[in-house]
Parts: C-alpha cells; structure tokens; sequence
C-alpha cells in the first residue's frame, strides 16, 4: 500500500503539496515581477519618447517663430553680404545649388511614382543562388541571421549558403557549428585564420560560390521568407541587370532613441531615393545587409574590386558601394526591390552611430572620384542621362561642403542667433517631406522622428562630411569591436 501510494502521482503530489506550492508560488511571482519591471522599462521608454518628440517640436516651432521677429536684422546681414563681391558670388551659387536641389527632389518625387517592384517568378524561372553571410564578432546574431536564410520559402535545391567567420573573437563560430548542426548540408561553413575584413570574407565566398546569382547578406541581418525570391527575380526578367539592392529597415527599433530616428531615415533612403534610382537603372549602393549579384558580373571586376586601393592604400571599407560602382561602369543595370526586405540592427549609441556615418562618408568620396572616370563616356547602351544625373547631385554635394561649412562657422560667430532661427526653420521645412512620406506609408508619431533626426544630424553631426573628405584616405572598420548585444 505504501509503495503504491508512492508510485501514484496523484498521491506524491498531495504529500508534497507543501513543497511545491510554495514554489509555484514563488515562480508566479517572479514572473509577476519580471512583467512589472518590463512594463515600467516600456512606460519609461514611451514618456521619455514623447519627451523628446515634443521638445523637437517645440524647438523647431519656437526657432521658426523668432525667425518673424528678427527680419530687420536678417534684412541687414542681407544687405551687407549684397556690397561684397563676395557675398554676391555666394548668393548666386547658393541660390542656384538650391534650385538644381528643387528640381532634383521634383524629379524623384515623378520616378517614384513610376516605380514599382519585379513581382517574383516562378519556382522553376528561379536561377540558383548562393547567399554568402561574412562575420566578425556578432555571437548569436549569426545563428539568426542563418536560420532565417535556410526558412526562405526559395526552392531548397537551387539554394546554397555559405557563412565565413572572419577571425572572430567572441563565440561566433560557435553559433554558426550550432546552425550547421540544425541545418547539415544546406549550409557551409568556414573559419578564417586570422580578421582581414569584410572584403577579404567576402572574396572567399565568392570564390566558393556556385550559384549563378551570388546574395550578400550581414551577419547581424534577418530576412523575410520572400525577400531571396524577390530580391533575384530581376534577373530573370531584365537581362542587362548586374545587381540589385534590398529593402533596409532597423530591427532594433525599439531598443533606443538612435533607432527610432534611423527607422524612418531608412525608409527615405530606400523606399524614396533608391525606387528613384531603381527607375533610372541606377541603383548607386546595394546594400550589405542585402544584396545581390549576377555571378559573371562580380567575376568580371573580382580581380580589381579585391585589389582596390585610394592613396594607395588598400581599400577596407566600402566594398558595397565598390562592388556597385563596378557593375554599373560594365553598363549594367543596378536595381532596387521595395518587396526584398531585410531587417538589420543599427548603432543604439551616438559613437557608434557617427563612425558608422564616417565610414559611409569616406565610401561615398572614394566612388565619387571612381565614378568620375566612367560615368561622362559611353560607359553603356541603354540611357546614361540618369547615372549622370545622380553623380553631379553627390558630386555637387561633396564640392560645396567646405564652402558652406566655413560659412556656417562665419555665421555662428557673427550672428548666433540668426543662425539658429533659420537652421531651425529650414529644418522644420526640409525634414517635413520625410515626415509625410514615411506616415502616409506607416505611422504618423512615428513619422515625427524625421524631425528629431534633422537636429540631432544638424547639430551633432554636422562635422562628418568635412572630416570624412578631410580624411577619405584612411583606413579601418572603426565598428568592428566585440558584440555587445
């Protein structure tokens, strides 16, 4: 009887009710805790937004406002740049950069409404693609990275994934043997020995690959079940296309202020500027976070894109908008899919944020002047009008940098407050565009970030694109550190 008792589980758990009580009870609170403590960080999080947004508000309002009562001292300053020779010669060039910038945004706003993505083709029209993860130092983020690849509704046999640990030194590799383990022969894996870049993983995969599309995707990125038959469906349908770029939006949105702001940047950026481009046939950066290439457009300028130098120096960043730069100078296509989204963590830090900025910056001067020497000859057969025009617009924005920074050290010195009263106005003019597009598309309170963005880059980072040029020729990551996350 005693051992039945004790094999009965119903009885074993009325004998010991007095333990286990207890520690279901302690279990319910805990997790009872645990919810109070993430509903307090939400709740903080959601006032200290709506701080911050009202205050950007009230700033851009009060700034516009005292724009109206210093007219007679803007009417002044006016005048007195009107009796210099000087003064004139900058009137001109501004009021004539800012007409071209008019004519420019008009001429975007007219190719996105033309655009529209490639629909994706059908399993058998799907080419074979290989996608290719490089990563340094992201831990678990690359399991993620690799599970959502292998959960890509893209036909298993015509799919190939390659993941290269470039010499990481946190637990990467161990991630990435546990996604080889879940998933066997669908994914490859290889180790580096030692950290040479992002560029030299890359090379290695591309020399590994076997798919006749070759897809780029970051370590810390995650896709959509769609987005690889989406995202290589053009190449199918257009055959001069060489390269298409993804659809780039944060992940950690909600992790911090820095991402809200990126989210809605990013949105401009991709689903304005490069539907734009995409338009033209020329997509100026595919993307790292995603990415795709014809295989026999990348082996065709391999040699050269793996060599690159500036200042000779060899080239360790920027190796998207490299890879880019060389696919459009064969007189292929370069194209953007809205419907190819990838979702990719970003800077939650303000360090982070501007070496990242400075690291784009410094790309964007090395292409420009790469770009230069091509873009003006019968570089390819269909239309070159649009690439053109998309250059002499970076190109004019690069040019007038210093001009205009040293002029804005002159104001600051001279008249600090009309300085800060039109800045703010212009601010609340300029970011209201991106306010609209992103909360027709999304949200409204959402949208309002665009402004906050507008002064944090204005105000605090408005040193990186003359300290980028200043600086074009130098090397390193400047973000490659150990993951935090």
């Amino acid at each position: 009887m005693k051992t039945e008792a004790l094999n009965n589980p119903a009885l074993h758990l009325v004998l010991n009710s007095d333990q286990i009580v207890p520690n279901r009870s302690a279990m319910l609170t805990e997790e009872k805790t645990q919810q109070s403590i993430v509903t307090k960080t939400l709740t903080r999080q959601s006032i200290r937004n709506r701080i911050v947004i009202a205050a950007t508000l009230i700033l851009l309002l009060s700034g516009s406002s005292l724009v109206y009562f210093l007219q007679p001292d803007f009417y002044a300053f006016n005048e007195s740049r009107m009796n210099s020779v000087f003064g004139i010669a900058f009137l001109i060039c501004t009021i004539a950069l800012l007409g071209f910038k008019i004519s420019f945004l008009i001429y975007n706003v007219s190719l996105y409404f033309k655009y529209k993505p490639i629909e994706s083709v059908t399993d058998e029209q799907l080419p074979t693609c290989t996608v290719i993860v490089p990563a340094y130092n992201e831990g678990k983020l690359v399991w993620q990275t690799l599970q959502s690849i292998a959960n890509s509704d893209f036909p298993h046999h015509k799919l190939q994934i390659l993941a290269i640990d470039d010499g990481s030194k946190d637990d990467t590799w161990y991630w990435m043997t546990k996604a080889k383990k879940e998933l066997g022969d669908r994914l490859f894996i290889y180790q580096q020995s030692e950290n040479k870049g992002k560029r030299h993983a890359l090379y290695r995969g591309f020399n590994l690959a076997t798919g006749e599309i070759f897809v780029t995707i970051d370590s810390d990125s995650v896709i959509k079940p769609d987005t690889l038959r989406n995202l290589v469906s053009p190449f199918v349908v257009r055959e001069n296309c060489g390269a298409v770029a993804g659809n780039v939006k944060v992940l950690n949105h909600k992790k911090g202020i820095l991402p809200k702001m990126l989210n809605v940047s990013f949105v401009m950026s991709f689903e304005f500027v490069r539907s734009a481009e995409s338009q033209l046939g020329s997509v100026l950066c595919t993307p790292g976070a995603l990415a795709a290439y014809r295989s026999n457009a990348v082996f065709e300028c391999l040699p050269e894109w793996i060599n690159q130098t500036f200042m000779g120096r060899p080239s360790d960043i920027g190796e998207d908008r490299a890879m880019t730069n060389m696919i459009l100078k064969q007189g292929k296509t370069v194209l953007f899919q809205k419907n190819a989204v990838v979702l990719t963590d970003v800077p939650e830090q303000y360090k982070g944020l501007y070496k990242m900025f400075i690291r784009w910056g410094r790309s964007n001067v090395r292409e420009n002047i790469a770009m230069a020497k091509y873009v003006f000859t019968d570089f390819r057969k269909e239309s070159k009008a649009g690439a053109r025009l998309l250059f002499l617009n970076q190109f004019l924005s690069i040019v007038m940098t210093y001009p205009f920074f040293l002029f804005m050290l002159f104001f600051i010195a001279m008249h600090p407050l009309l300085f800060l009263s039109s800045t703010l106005l212009a601010i609340l003019i300029v970011s209201s565009f991106p306010v609209l597009f992103y909360a027709k598309k999304y949200s409204f309170s959402e949208s309002l970030w665009a402004y906050s963005y507008s002064v944090l880059y204005t105000f605090g980072l408005f040193w990186i694109a003359p300290y980028a040029i200043a600086t074009a020729g130098k090397s390193g990551w400047l973000t490659r550190e150990l993951s935090q996350k």
